[in-house]
């Protein structure tokens, strides 16, 4: 007897996606858009001549808050987290002890009592019990806020010149691997600029 097909998780913009004609497929679990009537050719060539945007909302969110945050994280990322200031994101590793990876993620730090960290889809859960279970009696709080954002990626040369319509923030002074906290669209919103196309974004 076949056991029953798991339900894939879908993202806030889901049914856009299908309305729009995405060709979709599991990608982690998740009902992902792999391309668009276009092509990706045409897609490609379109966010290194002008811009392309991305639905990444199934990347996993995991908040780090409290006085040993940074400390914290420090334990488990291969890169150095208390070189970040306040704004700034890094890209690290999450390893073992013995320096295996367990994923590649993000680090944004927003205060000097709270992290961010963006991993990737398909090791979210495994990314957080990894990172809870390494908890000893520090002052850190965490939280799995995955299901909480909404994340968009918009890659190119005009990535810039088109969001900028919908937020009052200067974009053009968020240096790379830096971010804000705003408004796009009077949406509550992060903005950074961490582009992984090879095109600013």
């Amino acid at each position: 007897m076949n056991a029953p097909a798991l339900e894939l998780k879908r993202t806030p913009l889901n049914a856009a996606h299908r309305r729009l004609g995405g060709r979709m497929v599991e990608f982690g679990g998740w009902d992902m858009p792999v391309q668009y009537s276009a092509g990706t050719v045409s897609e490609h060539l379109r966010t290194r001549t002008h811009a392309g945007l991305f639905d990444v909302s199934h990347m996993g969110e995991i908040d780090v808050r409290g006085a040993e945050a940074i400390a914290f994280v420090n334990r488990l990322v291969s890169n150095d987290a208390t070189k970040l200031a306040d704004g700034q994101a890094q890209y690290s590793a999450l390893t073992t002890p013995e320096g295996t990876v367990i994923d590649d993620l993000l680090v944004y730090r927003f205060s000097e009592d709270h992290l961010l960290l963006v991993v990737n889809a398909g090791t979210t859960d495994k990314d957080w019990s990894w990172i809870n279970s390494h908890r000893r009696e520090e002052n850190v709080q965490l939280q799995n806020r995955s299901a909480d954002y909404c994340q968009l990626a918009l890659q190119g040369p005009d990535a810039i010149s088109i969001l900028q319509k919908l937020t009052t923030l200067p974009l053009s002074e968020i240096k790379y691997y830096h971010f804000r906290k705003g408004e796009v669209d009077g949406l509550a919103t992060i903005v950074s600029r961490t582009g992984y196309t090879g095109e600013d974004g």
